[in-house]
């Protein structure tokens, strides 16, 4: 019961202090006095500049009764407070708030869990109040440490548990609410108080249990949001974020990493992908970029960590991207990309590592450390694909060169990938990796043109020589390719090499060869061609190789086929055909039968697409004929699991075989131009394979210039000509003209290699018109002589005779 006092001496007591003990009855049970209230509300109103003075009033009265444990008291008191803080909105307000706080932490201070309540509500109610003018002075840093502190409560009844958590999320919402208000809102953006913030609701909503954790806001009932610290929590922080702007996202985004990092949660990442996903959601999507910025900054800092902890933060990363993808992903899109690639080669070189330690003995942990970083690895490549592939078109073509040009490339001096201490093996699961990226970014890519999609920077390194080494890579860039080629979607329809009865029931899509289309095949269209020929001729070939080249060549034909184009086509068919019939290479059966099979798959949905009948009659006809006497080379019976591969291929009738000049005659009724047929197609040599270790044409056309007359051994041996400074000054002069010889020839082979038909057939007829006019010319002198100097010529019977001059010292224009 509150002292007493005397009637003198309350009479000299000031007004607003007898106010305030009228509120007050005798028996705290019987709560506030109403009518004494109404009057201590009327002179607040009516005096506001006595409001700091009630205050502070109310504020010693409180602190007195809380020491002495008077809680019935301090009810009324905060009821009063309320009550007052509700009805009054002057300046004078201000100093009342003070007051107000203070009281608020004394509450907070104490350790019963009704009174820490108690305040907490009264905290939230002045939190909802809207000020008429910012307070430049008040801070909340106190308030900030306790709600935290009571959100972590861990008192030993479960039921004061949750209600002290509560009130401490709430708190929180309370004083996220009033400082975003304030002018000042700046001062809870600060480091110091998004540390505890952020962890403090994280750590609440780590507790929630069969709940939906999509990221998507849920919409329970208000009792339940109550009553549930996990959802309280959830939905404090997404309007926490909601309110977060540009220049202080950061600030509310790393405290995240740290919680995560502190409790284990990125192995398993469920928690740590729920949370980006809330997110993701709940900042305003132009500020999407910073939250994926700092995944990627996070995740430098963890790259020495284990495997499953940096496979849970790209995982992390992949849903944030698969959120923002849509949105605005900000202008660092190299920088993602950089960081994933870099990362890459780090889980790379961790990987073989582990297994050179670990050589000759083989343990349990060595293969769950590679298999973890494989994990890591397929994370990497499915975040780039998730990522690029969601890019706008004019992004996704930048991306893809950024790719290609990690990549390693034998005799390359692009800016690819440092792969030069991981070795042979370590630079094909890198070319392995990236290729599987690259594939991912280009799946859904329609260009306008070709040119667009398959720009020379481009397609020069992914149809490197050195990427045919290995069957795998061979199919990822034949992959890549249809992704890039297939424009109408036809890929899906051609899947599986077998011979189509009617090509039209596949309802293939396509359109009129642009002008565009037919440059980039005149311009590149014997790359294609030398890489599906060189592909064919590969000893690890398997099923899927000879599958993924029939898509290519008949994407190839749907796609960039015209007249000229169709005549090129049927030229390579018919090389390869050569080439499991002459088996230069000395290539298994297997693979000798399957391109057969391909030739004959190839070259039976060709016919059926140009719709020449003589053209599908001849096909049709060997394809019956091998049906009934070399099944093997038909692709329904070579890529069985059981098939009966014959002896050899050179006891073969011609008609199992497509004959070039059924072909040209079938052709040429229909108008085509089949002059080219008769000229045997030979891939065309880059300078890269004069780099490559591969065998190429390079190497037939070196070995012949070294048995060429004069270079016999038994010559060199033989020559012991004294050393001299003449010797060796006409050795020089020798070797230079060897030189230029070699040169010479090099450029001629070159020339009939790489120009275009046309150009060497006008050539040859010029020069072949030059030979026949210098010969015209000796057959018109043996005719009418010219006069000559005495000795070189005699006249008989009106004949001329001349001296005898050897054929190889006859003057010939130069043909090349």
């Amino acid at each position: 019961m509150p002292a007493r006092v005397c009637c003198c001496c309350a009479a000299l007591r000031p007004r607003y202090k007898r106010l305030v003990d009228n509120i007050f009855p005798e028996d705290p049970k019987d709560g506030l006095v109403k009518a004494d209230m109404e009057k201590l509300t009327f002179y607040a109103v009516s005096a506001p500049e006595k409001l700091d003075r009630i205050g502070a009033y109310l504020a010693e009265r409180l602190s007195r009764d809380v020491v002495r444990h008077r809680y019935g008291y301090v009810l009324i008191a905060m009821e009063a407070l309320d009550q007052l803080l509700m009805a009054c909105h002057s300046q004078s307000i201000k100093p009342f708030v003070e007051s107000f706080l203070h009281m608020v932490a004394k509450l907070l201070e104490s350790g019963e869990p009704k009174l820490q309540v108690l305040g907490t509500n009264s905290f939230v109610k002045f939190a909802n109040i809207e000020e008429d003018t910012p307070s430049y002075h008040r801070r909340y840093d106190f308030f900030v440490s306790r709600f935290s502190a009571m959100c972590h409560s861990c008192d030993h009844d479960p039921e004061i548990q949750k209600e002290i958590r509560i009130a401490g999320i709430r708190g929180i919402q309370g004083v996220v609410r009033k400082t975003v208000n304030d002018e000042l809102r700046a001062t809870i953006w600060e480091p110091q108080h998004m540390d505890k913030i952020v962890p403090s609701l994280l750590f609440n909503m780590q507790k929630i249990e069969d709940v939906d954790r999509t990221g998507l806001p849920s919409s329970p009932t208000g009792g339940e949001k109550e009553e549930n610290p996990a959802l309280l929590a959830e939905n404090c922080f997404r309007e926490l974020l909601g309110r977060a702007t540009y220049g202080i996202m950061n600030n509310a985004v790393r405290p995240v990493f740290a919680h995560l990092d502190h409790h284990k949660l990125w192995d398993p990442n469920e928690f740590a992908v729920s949370c980006f996903k809330i997110i993701m959601y709940s900042i305003q999507a132009q500020y999407s970029h910073h939250v994926i910025q700092e995944i990627l900054r996070h995740l430098d800092v963890c790259k020495r960590d284990s495997p499953r902890v940096r496979a849970g933060i790209i995982q992390v990363l992949l849903e944030a991207v698969a959120i923002a993808a849509k949105g605005s992903i900000g202008p660092a899109v190299l920088e993602v990309f950089n960081t994933l690639l870099k990362h890459l080669r780090i889980s790379v070189d961790f990987e073989l590592g582990d297994r050179r330690s670990s050589a000759g003995s083989a343990t349990f942990s060595t293969a769950s450390k590679e298999s973890d970083e494989r994990i890591v690895q397929n994370a990497i490549i499915q975040t780039i694909g998730f990522f690029g592939s969601n890019l706008p078109d004019y992004q996704r073509s930048e991306i893809m060169m950024f790719i290609m040009g990690k990549v390693p490339v034998f005799g390359s001096t692009s800016q690819s990938l440092d792969t030069s201490h991981l070795g042979d093996l370590g630079t094909r699961r890198i070319q392995i990796m990236l290729l599987r990226s690259l594939l991912m970014v280009t799946s859904g890519y329609k260009a306008t043109t070709i040119t667009n999609a398959l720009p020379a920077p481009f397609l020069d390194p992914l149809l490197s020589p050195s990427l045919m080494e290995d069957s795998e890579l061979r199919q990822l860039v034949l992959e890549i390719l249809h992704n890039l080629i297939d424009r109408h979607d036809n890929r899906a329809k051609l899947r599986g090499i077998r011979i189509i009865p009617d090509v039209s029931d596949l309802k293939i899509k396509r359109d009129k060869i642009s002008r565009q289309d037919v440059s980039f095949m005149k311009k590149h269209g014997q790359q294609l061609y030398r890489h599906i020929y060189l592909g064919c001729k590969e000893e690890d070939n398997v099923q899927k190789n000879f599958e993924l080249l029939y898509t290519s060549l008949a994407l190839t034909t749907i796609e960039l086929a015209n007249e000229e184009v169709v005549i090129d086509l049927i030229r390579l068919a018919i090389a390869l055909q050569d080439i499991a019939i002459i088996n230069e290479d000395n290539l298994p059966m297997f693979n000798r039968c399957g391109v057969m099979a391909l030739v004959a798959a190839y070259l039976n949905f060709l016919s059926q697409m140009i719709a020449v009948p003589a053209f599908c009659q001849h096909v049709s006809k060997v394809i019956e004929t091998r049906s009934l006497e070399a099944p093997y080379f038909l692709p329904e019976t070579i890529f069985k699991d059981k098939c009966n591969l014959p002896i050899s291929l050179e006891k073969h009738e011609k008609n199992l075989f497509f004959l070039t000049n059924k072909i040209a005659e079938s052709l040429g009724g229909s108008g085509y131009s089949v002059e080219r047929l008769s000229v045997p197609y030979v891939p065309q040599v880059t300078d890269e394979d004069r780099l490559s270790r591969r065998k190429s044409i390079v190497d037939t056309v070196s070995i012949q210039v070294d048995i060429l007359p004069g270079n016999n051994t038994e010559d060199k041996v033989n020559n012991t000509e004294e050393i001299t400074f003449e010797a060796l000054k006409k050795a020089i002069d020798n070797n230079g003209l060897e030189e230029q010889e070699k040169e010479k020839r090099r450029l001629v082979i070159e020339k009939f290699q790489k120009a275009p038909f046309e150009e060497i057939a006008a050539q040859c007829e010029t020069k072949a018109n030059l030979l026949h006019d210098r010969l015209a010319q000796i057959l018109e002198l043996t005719i009418r002589p010219p006069p000559s100097p005495s000795g070189t010529m005699t006249v008989t019977a009106g004949h001329a005779h001349y001296q005898s001059v050897p054929v190889y010292e006859m003057k010939f224009p130069d043909l090349f």
